[in-house]
């Protein structure tokens, strides 16, 4: 699923925040909250509202993994749009930064897809799976985003799927002597 969707750049205006993944504890919430995992998310807007998207598991949102998942997922030059979050600066490096300090009540207003999106990634996450495990989360935004992107050829997804398990290069297992 993840190497099908590696294919595609996302272009048009792009809607990019970031939020976190992980079981409730006690104590701090937010940025710096322990056993939680950093999600960042991009998302594509057309005029009937959200195209593709993508998403990565990282260990910290710094201007390394942004540029390096922006680079990765979308084609140059693209407009997107951001909140004021120091780390998304990178953005500017090559794309067209728009970018607002909005407070978190007001956060879906300016970046509304994207919102949408994190909110339909926990509930799909929640609802589906028991016990996620924070090693395997990408696999689990992976599959997420395939499903979303795929979404209008529902009937054809085991098709598809099927056809990328033929198409992929496996990876080779070393012998044992």
């Amino acid at each position: 699923m993840a190497y099908r969707d590696s294919i595609y750049r996302l272009n048009n205006l792009i809607e990019f925040d970031d939020t976190y993944v992980g079981g409730k504890r006690a104590g701090k919430r937010g940025c710096g909250a322990e056993g939680k995992r950093h999600v960042l998310i991009a998302v594509e807007t057309r005029t009937k509202g959200a195209g593709y998207v993508a998403m990565k598991a990282v260990e910290t949102v710094s201007h390394k993994t942004v540029r390096s998942f922006l680079t990765y997922h979308l084609k140059p030059g693209q407009d997107v749009k951001t909140d004021a979050f120091h780390a998304l600066n990178a953005v500017a490096e090559k794309y067209f930064h728009y970018k607002k300090v909005t407070p978190p009540e007001k956060a879906s207003e300016w970046l509304p897809l994207v919102h949408i999106i994190i909110g339909n990634m926990k509930k799909f996450i929640n609802g589906t799976f028991y016990g996620v495990s924070s090693g395997y989360l990408q696999e689990y935004l992976d599959e997420f985003c395939y499903r979303f992107n795929c979404r209008f050829w529902e009937p054809e997804l085991p098709l598809r799927l099927l056809n990328a398990c033929l198409t992929y290069d496996p990876v080779k297992i070393a012998e044992f002597p």
